[in-house]
């Protein structure tokens, strides 16, 4: 993609807006904690101290918005505090310029390193960064600088005590998390009907097992009905697979792919139920004609063999499932284990110290938000426009580790603020209003910003510009600014961030081959682990099978997130075009997919081993690491030891008695074959044969 058409998909993804469910009675409150922490310190203490604890109660409000399943009231004091550090510091090297141009760029590096623990944990970062900016201009001594800084803690803790008081939608999030799981096995159901060999995206199974993990005060509280359907809902998706592919299960055509069409439909009425009743809290509603369906005798006498186990299968874990959505007092017991806040603390610094090295993009991204934030500090304090620092709070704001998100919020930050600077001044310099009506239309903007800022980024500027205006001018300062001094340092700090990221880059296009390598490594451990078990038989429950596919859904959906990112990046494709990724893609889903029909019927513990298993699991290893390390290095990989074995079991050599194994063995292959196939480097075009000469 070249920079033209790269800037111009950024900017026009800036500037949408998404049709997104408002929050409005969640927006309230957040408002609310925000006036009451506003007028309590401006009758109290007056306009200096009311915008710092401002300031607090708004940042508090915002991190409890974050895509995080801790608890809200956690994130809001975390918030609360972290920012009252931020601006302490800041408010005591003020007065001294170099002193705070040091404290400034460690400050922004380690909140360019925060994101390593998390976007949650990046964004508070950031944002502490961005309003020390504006704060550190408000106090005068170490005293004022106490006690503002101790507002600002004020503020997140007045956000958590209304969380508490006034709950809205009590796990929310986890229910939204546990719903989308359920509703996308449902759509997977539907989808085989038409589609038996039909692809499924994890990231929502993944999602709800993130919301699973509680710490231990939210495990003594968390509903039943959220303890138990994930776990379910992972098991029914191989069972699912099994029954509707035609290599495994139910023949392409006849009655039993009628039976199966059958079965698949109601599994995803069921499923739907299920997730609704989930997302709301409320009794599970099922369709008796989806009962009947799952219930029927009829399912036995056309079915037999592997689709008769699936379609059992199925309809116990269905019957489970129902039984566990249900909502009930009682607690489980059992819980994904989520550390504290200050147990995550060492982890989080862990994760930050890991990405000291050149070719980590977080530790690029450190560097360049450190450097655009100084330098944009530098030359807003150095231009005669006053209040410079619009400039650095807009360029950290904006900055993200990877391209796409940096240009496309620049842009939506600029046209956000250009509005809201153009509206909020303009009401300020026309109607003059007063401190009391400052604040009233500083939190009413803040309510707008809440309400909006799940639908798109240059909505939510609107607000955030307005609001740091009106929040400004309570105390008189910055009244005198015009609209273009605020609007050429925001540009100014748009296009810093913009010019960073071409002089300094971190592509994700050049690491996608390691991210497919990666991809195909966890693929082969997870068919080598199940195909194990096939010799060693141990049941269905195995734990190194379920850490096996953790693995190869963590390392798809980072292939995913990465050929997403380097859709939108102006950089050639190095070595793999869009059509070799997206077929290399598909090689290694339908890999995937052979595993988890080898995992659904995965024998009893007990069973009979099949010895030649073990044979065709070592090969599975041997063939895809060195596949992966091909990969790596750019050449075609090979599959030689693999397609021996199945060559010898087609002829009868040592073959197993095992229908699905053989079949399986196949099965594999046939997807390595496309992936070699996908990654084969392209022939070289023919010489051109030499110019006839033309006659004179």
């Amino acid at each position: 993609m070249s920079w033209l058409r790269a800037l111009k998909e950024t900017a026009r993804s800036g500037l949408s807006v998404e049709r997104r469910r408002l929050e409005p009675a969640v927006a309230a409150r957040g408002a609310l904690g925000l006036a009451l922490i506003v007028g309590v310190s401006l009758a109290l203490f007056g306009p200096g101290v009311a915008v710092s604890s401002a300031f607090g109660a708004f940042q508090a409000a915002i991190a409890t918005f974050q895509r995080s399943y801790r608890p809200r009231p956690t994130l809001a004091l975390a918030s609360g505090a972290s920012l009252a550090v931020s601006t302490f510091l800041g408010y005591l090297t003020g007065a001294h310029p170099a002193l705070f141009l040091a404290l400034l760029a460690l400050w922004t590096f380690l909140a360019g390193l925060a994101w390593a623990a998390g976007p949650t944990v990046g964004i508070i970062a950031s944002s502490n960064v961005a309003i020390m900016l504006v704060t550190v201009t408000l106090p005068t001594s170490v005293g004022q600088a106490a006690g503002h800084a101790a507002m600002i803690a004020v503020g997140g803790l007045v956000q958590a005590g209304l969380i508490v008081l006034m709950p809205v939608r009590r796990w929310g999030a986890q229910r939204d998390a546990l719903a989308d799981a359920l509703a996308a096995e449902a759509d997977y159901a539907r989808r085989l009907r038409h589609d038996p060999t039909a692809s499924f995206d994890p990231v929502p199974l993944m999602t709800a097992r993130s919301a699973a993990a509680v710490t231990p005060r939210q495990a003594r509280r968390r509903p039943a009905e959220l303890h138990g359907a994930r776990g379910l809902a992972e098991r029914i998706r191989p069972v699912l697979a099994s029954l509707a592919d035609p290599a495994v299960g139910a023949p392409a055509e006849g009655p039993q792919r009628d039976r199966v069409r059958e079965l698949l439909a109601a599994a995803g009425e069921v499923l739907d139920a299920c997730a609704r009743a989930i997302r709301h809290g409320e009794p599970v509603d099922l369709a008796p004609a989806a009962v009947a369906a799952l219930r029927t005798p009829d399912t036995g006498a056309l079915l037999t063999g592997a689709p008769r186990r699936a379609a059992s299968r199925l309809a116990a874990l269905l019957g489970d499932v129902v039984e566990t959505a249900e909502p009930r007092t009682e607690t489980a017991s059992e819980a994904r284990s989520r550390p504290t806040l200050f147990r995550l603390l060492p982890v989080a610094l862990a994760k930050m110290r890991a990405e000291l090295r050149h070719d980590s993009p977080i530790l690029r991204h450190a560097i360049r938000v450190t450097a655009v934030a100084t330098a944009g500090y530098v030359i807003g304090s150095a231009l005669p426009l006053g209040h410079g620092y619009w400039a650095p709070m807009a360029s950290v704001m904006v900055m993200r580790p990877d391209f796409s998100q940096t240009y496309a919020r620049s842009v939506a930050r600029f046209g956000g603020t250009l509005i809201g600077v153009t509206l909020a001044t303009a009401i300020v310099q026309t109607a003059h209003p007063g401190t009391w009506l400052s604040g009233g239309l500083a939190v009413l903007c803040a309510f707008g910003m809440y309400l909006l800022m799940r639908t798109g980024y240059a909505a939510s500027q609107v607000f955030v510009a307005a609001y740091v205006v009106f929040l400004i001018g309570m105390e008189g300062v910055g009244v005198t600014q015009t609209v273009r001094d605020r609007v050429l340092l925001t540009l100014l700090g748009g296009l810093l961030a913009m010019l960073s990221y071409a002089v300094y880059p971190a592509w994700e296009t050049p690491r996608l081959r390691g991210r497919l390598a990666d991809w195909l490594t966890a693929d082969g451990r997870y068919a080598t682990t199940v195909v194990g078990h096939y010799a060693e038989p141990a049941g269905q429950q195995c734990p190194d099978v379920r850490e096996a596919l953790l693995g190869t859904r963590t390392a798809r959906i980072a292939w995913q997130d990465g050929l997403t990112r380097a859709t939108h990046e102006p950089v050639r494709h190095r070595g793999l075009s869009r059509a070799a990724a997206d077929d290399a893609e598909h090689a290694l889903a339908q890999f995937g997919r052979v595993a988890m029909l080898l995992e659904a019927h995965l024998p009893e513990r007990g069973a009979p081993p099949v010895p030649e298993a073990a044979a065709l699991a070592a090969v599975l290893s041997e063939v895809t690491e060195r596949g992966a390390k091909a990969v790596r290095e750019r050449k075609a990989p090979r599959w030689d030891e693999l397609r021996d074995l199945v060559e010898a079991w087609e002829r009868g050599e040592g073959a197993p008695e095992h229908f699905l194994l053989r079949k399986g063995a196949v099965l594999l292959l046939d997807a390595l074959d496309e992936l070699g196939a996908a990654l084969e480097p392209p022939r070289s075009a023919a010489a051109p044969a030499k110019p006839v000469a033309t006659p004179r």
